[in-house]
């Protein structure tokens, strides 16, 4: 079963049980579904759902600054129970010292000696982690690891 048919069939259970929240998150997956298909013409494979579950989740995190920025303490458990309900169908995360294992291989791999080979040890290790880590842990990783070695 792809992904976009078990979040639909999530989204029926959703539906049957009355749960608001879940229902809200999954209609908003599946709209960003069909907006992307329809934008790229073409079905989508299961890269591209994550993609766009990312994407939410992404805005769900904005929301959630917003919230605390604003104290609004509802909005807040809010965003972070859609968060939780929409991490629910992304893979399993590397940990830290996971993506250090793989920062590391690629810092040997590229032959990289300083900061300044940041964009060739990244490009090797986006295709690698993408969906597995926070691009942002990856980028910062990296940087630490070609500082030392500066």
């Amino acid at each position: 079963m792809s992904l976009k048919e078990t979040i639909e069939t999530e989204l029926k259970n959703a539906l049957r049980s009355g749960d608001e929240t879940r229902k809200t998150a999954l209609r908003s997956i599946i709209a960003g579904i069909k907006l992307a298909a329809v934008d790229k013409r073409q079905g989508l494979d299961d890269a591209d759902v994550l993609a766009v579950i990312n994407k939410e989740i992404k805005s769900q995190r904005e929301a959630l600054a917003d919230a605390e920025k604003a104290n609004r303490p509802d909005l807040t458990a809010k965003a972070q129970a859609t968060s939780a309900i929409l991490e629910s169908f992304l893979p399993r995360q590397l940990s830290r010292d996971e993506v250090a294992a793989q920062v590391s291989a690629a810092i040997a791999e590229v032959g990289a000696a300083g900061p300044g080979d940041m964009g060739k040890v990244m490009k090797v290790l986006q295709p690698r982690l993408k969906g597995l880590a926070d691009s942002k842990t990856v980028s910062d990783l990296v940087r630490e690891l070609l500082a030392g070695k500066a």
